[in-house]
């Protein structure tokens, strides 16, 4: 005999139905909270030090001016001041490692844009933006940090505050950002 209770009352359906929920939700969480844990890197490296000798972020990461990734330093870029630098902790020593053996220092991307977004620095830098604005105060870390909630909204909310409502209509257009 047929049962005559429906599909979606039954109890085995329910739990089935709870635990796919469950998984989904979960996923979505563990998704969002690795994006916005700093990964590991091969060296520790001391933003704040290097800003307060002075360092330029731009000096590092040259491509800010060049292309649509700020890019990470090479070996030859570190090695270039720390080659003249006695190395006096562990992670000096890395350094000086990598540069003698000609090796690149595997850094790890802390801000990373999906791959259906397209991003330059140019238009932001034109603009006399400052790298803290998106990247957050790095006089304050010692290794970068992804900055909490920088996703669309951010980036709209942003375009919204610094900008004419003209010149919004242009940097809210889909095509500005996904093409």
């Amino acid at each position: 005999m047929k049962s005559s209770i429906p599909l979606w009352q039954r109890s085995g359906f329910r739990i089935v139905g709870a635990l796919v929920l469950l998984i989904l939700l979960g996923g979505a969480v563990g998704g969002i909270y690795f994006t916005q844990i700093p990964p590991e890197q091969p060296i520790p490296f001391p933003h704040n030090f290097h800003i307060g000798v002075g360092a330029q972020c731009s000096y590092c990461h040259t491509g800010t001016s060049t292309g649509p990734s700020a890019g990470l330093p090479t070996t030859d870029k570190c090695w270039g001041c720390h080659q003249q630098i006695e190395p006096r902790n562990d992670n000096l020593k890395l350094v000086a490692s990598y540069g003698s053996e000609g090796k690149q220092i595997p850094w790890v991307p802390v801000a990373i844009q999906p791959d259906f977004v397209v991003f330059s620095h140019q238009p932001h830098i034109n603009a006399e933006l400052t790298c803290e604005t998106c990247h957050g105060d790095l006089t304050q870390m010692t290794v970068a940090e992804p900055q909490k909630g920088q996703n669309m909204g951010w980036c709209l909310d942003c375009h919204q505050k610094m900008s004419t409502p003209e010149e919004f209509v242009l940097l809210s257009d889909c095509a500005t950002c996904h093409y």
